[in-house]
């Protein structure tokens, strides 16, 4: 597969409005002009990367990266608007089933033994009571400053 891109002039003619209308999010002009740079279409030498990159404020990673997404599928309106995550790449451990269980066991009273409740107490407890398969200490200190609930 070829490293080189070349575009049409109707393409080119939509990137360079597209980076002049200037209503668009600055990551998408950040990858026209790009795209714009690195076309080798009527040009005896291309752009550098490392120029490219510097003048477009990225890493050259960064262009090689958007260099090779765009000739993976060349369509240039996919390539210019990426598509947001709809959902998130893992799924939250904690949950508000989760969070109202452990602030239900922070609120009652302590196991017997003890006067009071202990952050890690707490989060041994959800464990042995299969609220949940983990948690540290921390997380149960963050669930509880999050409802404003002090141990003390």
């Amino acid at each position: 597969m070829s490293k080189e891109i070349r575009l049409s002039e109707e393409e080119q003619i939509y990137l360079k409005n597209f980076v002049k209308n200037g209503d668009h999010k600055s990551k998408e002009i950040i990858r026209a002009r790009v795209l714009l740079m690195l076309d080798r279409t009527g040009k005896s030498d291309h752009v550098r990367y490392n120029r490219t990159a510097e003048y477009a404020g990225i890493s050259v990673q960064a262009v090689y990266n958007m260099r090779d997404e765009y000739l993976s599928n060349q369509d240039i309106s996919a390539y210019l608007t990426r598509k947001k995550r709809t959902i998130p790449p893992v799924k939250a451990k904690v949950d508000g089933e989760v969070e109202a269980k452990i602030v239900a066991l922070a609120c009652s009273k302590a196991p017997e033994g003890h006067s009071r409740w202990t952050l890690r107490l707490l989060a041994e407890k959800a464990v042995e009571l299969n609220i949940i398969d983990s948690i540290s200490h921390v997380r149960v200190q963050q669930i509880l400053k999050k409802r404003n609930i002090n141990l003390t």
